[in-house]
This record gives structure tokens, C-alpha cells and sequence, in this order.
């Protein structure tokens, strides 16, 4: 395999599936990792993944999990590392991490004809959110700076969220910009976002804390040049991020 891999200066003669797999533990969250029609892996981060761990010389294998156990897959290598969506904000020292490569903005989207205009107004509200999402940590905190809602309903998928929405179980929904974009243009704009943003989160790639082979660093350098050759904002392109936001201070140095 060794003789294989540095015998080859171009590794799209070689087949992927001759290469060392890379098992990455993720869930499915839009538009980042997501089954496609055909039921294969897709998304920005699948892309991203693909591509960094193919010029590394591996294959990349995403393996969908239950994301409250990915400690424990993580630490048993169940999977390499942990990559879908995943936020460093308050995990820096948890992990040993790669990036963050991505900003990920969390918003709050309300009926058009709602008197939610700020997240102070939030208060005493009802608000629909994903299960184990970053929307639900923070909206289950109890801090001065977090608006106390009355109601914190959380389902696994997306789509009971937004019915919940639609039926006037809630009063918001919260959740990542893009789903709720997507939302919003699907229902002839009879919903909105806020403008203030609920999160603006730093992603990254999770390796144990323990690991301490070369892979991370590698993978760096090399998100680092996909940065700077424009294949990140390409992809961010293509599931209708904008380049600017997705990569407004990010360095990968």
C-alpha cells in the first residue's frame, strides 16, 4: 500500500477504494451532511472531507451515528474523528481539534405577521428546536443574556420543527440559517428570519484529545490550502452559502 500510495504522483489514477479508510462519526444536518436521492452521503462537509482526506491519500467513509454518543465512539475508535456541523465555540479544550475551517451562523426564523423582532422577544415565547442542536443548548440555559422562554420544544427532525411552526404550536423556530432559509423560500416568504444572530459558531474537526498521530496536522495544512486555492468557497458556493460569511476570518494557520 505504501508503495502503492507514494508511486503515484496523480491520485485520481488510483482507485479510492485502494485507499486507507478514514471512518468520520457525524449525523445528518442540512446542508453540511445529508443523504442524497440516492442515499449516499452529501453536503458541504462531505465534500470538504472527500476532498482534504483524497489529497491526503485516503478515502474518506462518513458513518452516520447517535450523536449523543459520539464521546464514547470517539474514544473507543469507532470512528477517526467527528465532523458534521460541529461547533468549537465552549469545546476548545475538549477535543483536539482541526480548524475551525467554517463559520456556521444560527438564526431564529418567526411567522411574518409575528411581533418577534429582537431575541429579547423571545421571552416567555415558545421556540421549536432540533434535538441536541446548539439552538437547544443555548435556549436551555438559564442566563441573563438568554432570553427565558417559556416552551423549549425539541424534535429529531427537521421537519417537525417547522410544523410545529406552521400549525402555531410555536411561536419560533430556531436552527441553522441555511434550513431556515430554505424554509422560508419554501413557504412563499410567509415566514422571516431576525436579524441578530443567535449563534455565530467557529466549526471544526474533532480528533480525541489523546490523539497524537500527524493526521490532525495534516489535515490542517491541507484545509489550508483548499482554503487558499478557493475549493471551500466553491463548495460553500454550490449549497448557497456566501463565501464572505462562511469564511470571514478564518485562517486554518
Amino acid at each position: 500500500m505504501a508503495f502503492i500510495l507514494s508511486g503515484c504522483s496523480d491520485k485520481s489514477t488510483v482507485s479510492s477504494d485502494a485507499l486507507p479508510v478514514i471512518i468520520i462519526g457525524s449525523d445528518e444536518y442540512e446542508p453540511y451532511n445529508f443523504s442524497d436521492k440516492n442515499g449516499n452521503p452529501a453536503g458541504i462537509d462531505v465534500e470538504i472531507a472527500s476532498e482534504a482526506f483524497l489529497r491526503m491519500g485516503y478515502k474518506a467513509q462518513f458513518k452516520n451515528i447517535v450523536w449523543d454518543e459520539k464521546d464514547e465512539m470517539l474514544t473507543t475508535g469507532k470512528v477517526d474523528c467527528l465532523w458534521g456541523c460541529f461547533s468549537m465555540n465552549g469545546r476548545e479544550d475538549k477535543y483536539r481539534w482541526v480548524g475551525p475551517y467554517m463559520n456556521s451562523r444560527q438564526a431564529v426564523a418567526v411567522r411574518a405577521d409575528s411581533n418577534i423582532y429582537a431575541l429579547s422577544d423571545l421571552s416567555g415565547k415558545r421556540v421549536a428546536v432540533q434535538s441536541s442542536s446548539k439552538p437547544e443548548e443555548i435556549l436551555s440555559q438559564n442566563s441573563a443574556d438568554i432570553p427565558q422562554v417559556s416552551g423549549l420544544y425539541c424534535f429529531v427532525r427537521t421537519e417537525y420543527i417547522f410544523a410545529a411552526l406552521r400549525k402555531n404550536y410555536v411561536d419560533a423556530v430556531a436552527g441553522h440559517e441555511y434550513m431556515l432559509r430554505v424554509f422560508i423560500n419554501e413557504s412563499d416568504n410567509k415566514y422571516r428570519l431576525l436579524d441578530e444572530s443567535l449563534l455565530l459558531s467557529k466549526l471544526g474537526v474533532a480528533f480525541a484529545k489523546d490523539n497524537d498521530s500527524a493526521l490532525p496536522e495534516k489535515l490542517r495544512a491541507t484545509l489550508y490550502d483548499m482554503k487558499n486555492d478557493g475549493t471551500l468557497a466553491k463548495i460553500a458556493v454550490k449549497y448557497g452559502l456566501d463565501p464572505n460569511t462562511a469564511l470571514g476570518g478564518i485562517t486554518l494557520e
